[in-house]
């Protein structure tokens, strides 16, 4: 596929991209075309009338400026658990004060990465806004990944540029990448952003970026535990709004989106802020959004659009009967398997239909998925309007229904890994192979398997075990260290760690799991650790997983 014109100055990002025979088929043409218009050409939500989008496109600008083009300027667009309510116009004056500073203070030009990272706040949503405007591409971390992983993603994206939250700096500091400038924002001090921000103007024409200029690297680990960076073009950031919101969530512009995953995530970016700013809606941005915190802020906020994972479902269960959700009206999971009795209890205590949906950073948000009258509990659902999806062998070729096999899809986005030769892998005969092992039922329905690799799931994050394994071996006592999922009824998987200690260390697990805390973000730490005198192994010196998990 021909790209169009960068607007880029910076051409490291579209230089990275894998080469055009590597990539996925990508379906270009969204569904449903004459039903997008509206009276006066686009559709309510934004999309183009006629299916296509222009080869000028700024995702930033489509999501702010032409929102308020449509609804007003005076539209709430975020809100948070003290009460703040910022106005889609504030948020506008905001963005072109924090794109102004970027591009006259800090001197990030087109093409740049620029690092963010914080609690999700509307500071930290306005920062990635800003970003997208300025025609830089963001980087959004998690606030809870540590210095060794944010120096690896650091060198991998070559970050030049982060606006982090004061409460978020240390580890980023501590990761002492070469030539990284951060400039933090919450703080008194006279570079703190939002202080330089102030003598700014608001308004900041967006740079007329390419459709398929990289707007975004979301980061993923595979089962290496080596990140792999996944860039995706400012036409994908509509792409998922104008196929899974559009056509399953079908928001309105009155209601109000909220859940759990961090905009770290491209669950919690297209959850929270892409879907609903395309439609015009506001969302309720958490930094603390816990189950048992999700429930009295649904409540507080009158949320109608609540996106977590099924271990947030399972948990809330209990007490989901004290709190008035009468507003909520869409419920999204995602992030792993969503089990029929999760699903079947949670419409017992509350009448709602649990939308599930499978979903990859290298494919940005949900893909497959099913709603109202459509669902069928225990399945994901059926291909998303937009994209097709079906079951392969090993080989690529398709195996019958109602046989196991790998899942392929395609649709308007596809995987396009930084530099990394993985992209191979993932890729295959014009298909994204998600990793997932499913059945697909002769009715068209998609149920999930299991994980195909040695990939752990738990509670919504994807966990390398490798990556927790490293960590271990840092430690001075570990000889040995493996580490598998092991099922577990709430979380669906808890990290295990199976470690062999230096003669004569003495085997104790919880500072062990501290340690790791330390090296890696608190969910990668291991949840049972058990001390063994020697890790199976073949004759050859192969690590036997299977025989732990049998265990």
């Amino acid at each position: 596929m021909e790209l169009k014109t960068s607007a880029h100055v910076d051409t490291f990002p579209r230089e990275q991209l894998p080469p055009a025979h590597q990539w996925p088929k990508l379906l270009l043409d969204p569904p449903q075309r004459a039903e997008r218009a509206g009276p006066d050409g686009p559709a309510a939500d934004g999309a183009p009338a006629d299916g296509t989008y222009p080869n000028r496109l700024n995702c930033g600008a489509e999501l702010l400026d032409r929102t308020i083009e449509r609804f007003g300027a005076d539209r709430p667009v975020f809100r948070t658990g003290a009460g703040e309510v910022w106005t889609y116009g504030e948020l506008r004056a905001e963005v072109g004060r924090i794109a102004h500073v970027l591009t006259s203070d800090l001197g990030v030009v087109p093409g740049n990465r620029v690092l963010l990272r914080g609690p999700t706040t509307p500071h930290l949503a306005a920062c990635w806004l800003a970003v997208m405007k300025a025609g830089a591409v963001a980087v959004t971390v998690l606030a809870a990944q540590r210095s060794h992983e944010l120096a690896t993603m650091c060198e991998i994206a070559r970050i030049s540029h982060a606006l982090c939250d004061i409460r978020s700096v240390d580890d980023l500091a501590k990761a002492e990448v070469p030539g990284l400038r951060i400039t933090t924002y919450g703080g008194e001090g006279p570079g703190d952003l939002l202080r330089l921000a102030a003598a700014r103007p608001d308004d900041y024409p967006a740079v007329e970026t390419s459709s398929d200029d990289v707007a975004l690297i979301a980061f993923t680990s595979g089962t290496t535990g080596r990140p792999k960076g996944c860039m995706h073009f400012h036409r994908d950031v509509l792409a998922i709004a104008d196929t899974f919101s559009r056509h399953l969530l079908k928001p309105q512009p009155d209601d109000v989106f909220a859940g759990s995953p961090p905009l770290g995530f491209t669950f919690g970016l297209g959850g929270l802020v892409i879907f609903p700013m395309r439609a015009g809606a506001s969302s309720l941005l958490l930094e603390q959004a816990a189950p048992r915190q999700l429930l009295p802020a649904l409540a507080e906020h009158r949320v109608t659009v609540l996106f977590t994972a099924p271990t947030a479902y399972r948990t809330m269960l209990d007490d989901v009967g004290a709190h008035d959700l009468s507003a909520l009206r869409r419920c999204v999971s995602a992030g792993e398997n969503l089990p029929a009795s999760t699903w079947q209890d949670w419409y017992e205590r509350t009448g709602l239909r649990i939308i599930n949906g499978i979903g990859a950073t290298e494919l940005l948000h949900i893909f497959i998925s099913a709603a109202d009258d459509a669902i069928r509990p225990g399945t994901t659902g059926q291909p998303v309007p937009g994209w097709q999806a079906r079951v392969v062998d090993t080989a690529g070729r398709p195996v019958p229904d109602g046989e196991p096999g790998l899942l392929a899809v395609r649709g308007p986005v596809g995987c396009r890994y930084l530099a990394d030769e993985r992209q191979s892998e993932y890729v295959r005969d014009g298909w994204n192979l998600t990793g997932d092992a499913y059945i697909r039922d002769p009715d068209g329905y998609f149920r999930y398997v299991a994980r195909a690799d040695d990939m752990i799931i738990s509670a919504g994050y994807n966990i390398a075990g490798p990556e927790v394994e490293d960590a271990l071996l840092r430690h001075p006592d570990v000889m040995e260290a493996a580490v598998i999922g092991r099922t577990d009824d709430r979380r669906g998987q808890v990290v295990a760690a199976y470690v062999v200690l230096r003669e004569g260390a003495e085997r104790h697990a919880e500072a062990l799991k501290e340690f790791v805390r330390g090296e890696l973000a608190p969910y990668k730490c291991p949840r049972e650790v058990v001390f063994l005198d020697a890790l199976p192994r073949t004759p050859t010196g192969k690590l036997q997983r299977f025989r732990l998990r049998e265990e």
